[in-house]
């Protein structure tokens, strides 16, 4: 298990090896002096026709999480912390943390109720920062909810297991330390209304912390939008749109500006400005910028929403999962064999002056949000394309999954 993806040289243009696809051997060129990225549409059959990718290999892993088996089912979920802190739930509800820079774990309260595949948000604890805890263990909140919401009676309101989360801090007013602490929250007050009732469950489209760490929004497939007060536990409707994102919502400071997968196109991400979202709840916010990471084949089915990993300072790592066929060698001739793989692309968004104010002539670029040329030209976001490597999965989902042997192991 390697918590790092900043060692995998997506952010650099070394020459990758060959992979072989479909049948053909190629190799890659990459972009020279990682110039920003601007594929026409009239490139794109090209591009994709000479796509040439290296391969990738995880390392060795460090930690085996291994759940016991409940009625034939099995299955873990990973949350990430702070720094290389890893929260783990199983089909039970079980807990664990764990830190992979001592490999401790840590066992932690149960969920209230199991999740299957969850969307989650880890919001951390101002006030950790200034107590030096040693045993913190990340501090903060981690926020855990149901993909899809189904309806509760209103007489329920009050709290409900679809949306969870651990807390860390003091279990009572006299205790001198803190610990994990695990709480039902209220549910989104579209759950307990009655025109929902005879409705499918309702999944989450998109999620992101908004204003600071104060609210975490959520976009709701027919239900609109709404924001959790981190504080209080209350809910607000902020509009019957929904974000312009699919799945999660990373923040990046240094732009000011949310970034995610496009809703309308997945093959692009895009950025939008969600400061304004909690005292304009009537508008919906617009896209400013989306960019097309990588031109696959024709032949390449995605298999699930691609996921935007955020590495800090405008980089992030873009993670596709892909099928596709290959011929092969058979018994009697020629036959097809299935590939499953995921993609990875490393890309900056950095800012750009554009000098003759059409937005096709020369720009001077900057990863910084402020502007050091002045205030001559036009300010845009551009994508800098960096490497893609692959790595073969053997999971039909697409999934990233490893089998090397590791050196230490935790049953549940």
């Amino acid at each position: 298990m390697d918590l790092t993806l900043g060692g995998k040289n997506f952010l650099k243009t070394k020459k990758p090896f060959a992979l072989i696809l479909n049948g053909k051997i190629s190799e890659s060129k990459p972009p020279k002096n990682s110039t920003p990225w601007a594929g026409a549409d009239n490139n794109e059959k090209e591009a994709a026709a000479t796509l040439k990718i290296g391969t990738i290999q995880l390392p060795t892993p460090i930690m085996n999480f291994r759940s016991s088996a409940e009625y034939l089912s099995w299955y873990i979920n990973c949350i990430p912390l702070a720094g290389r802190k890893v929260l783990c739930t199983d089909q039970s509800g079980r807990a664990c943390l764990f830190d992979a820079d001592t490999c401790k774990v840590d066992t932690l309260p149960s969920l209230h109720k199991p999740k299957c595949l969850p969307y989650s948000i880890f919001i951390p604890s101002a006030d950790d920062k200034d107590d030096h805890d040693d045993n913190s263990n990340g501090g903060g909140s981690v926020y855990i909810m149901d993909t899809c919401l189904n309806h509760i009676p209103r007489d329920n309101i009050q709290l409900s297991s679809q949306f969870e989360a651990f807390v860390y801090r003091r279990s009572t007013l006299t205790s001198f330390t803190k610990s994990w602490q695990c709480q039902r929250l209220p549910p989104p007050p579209f759950v307990c209304d009655p025109k929902y009732k005879h409705a499918s469950p309702h999944k989450i489209t998109s999620y992101a912390v908004v204003d600071g760490g104060s609210h975490i929004c959520i976009s709701v497939d027919g239900a609109g939008t709404y924001c959790l007060d981190t504080v209080k536990h209350t809910w607000i409707q902020i509009g019957e749109w929904t974000l312009p994102f699919i799945g999660k919502v990373e923040y990046v400071p240094e732009l000011k500006l949310w970034f995610g997968i496009c809703a309308n196109d997945w093959k692009q991400f895009g950025a939008a400005d969600l400061s304004t979202i909690l005292s304009t709840m009537d508008s919906q916010p617009q896209l400013v910028g989306s960019w097309k990471e990588l031109e696959a084949p024709q032949e390449w089915t995605e298999m699930q929403h691609p996921h935007l990993v955020n590495l800090g300072s405008g980089r992030f790592c873009v993670a596709r999962f892909y099928h596709s066929w290959t011929p092969t060698a058979g018994l009697f001739g020629s036959d097809l064999g299935e590939l499953f793989f995921t993609v990875l692309t490393g890309t900056d968004v950095v800012q750009c002056v554009v000098h003759d104010g059409n937005g096709t002539g020369n720009a001077s670029c900057n990863d910084s949000c402020n502007n050091p040329y002045g205030s001559n030209g036009k300010v845009e976001l551009r994508m800098i394309k960096h490497n893609s490597k692959c790595h073969m999965s053997y999971g039909t989902d697409g999934n990233i999954k490893h089998g090397d042997t590791v050196s230490r192991n935790v049953t549940f």
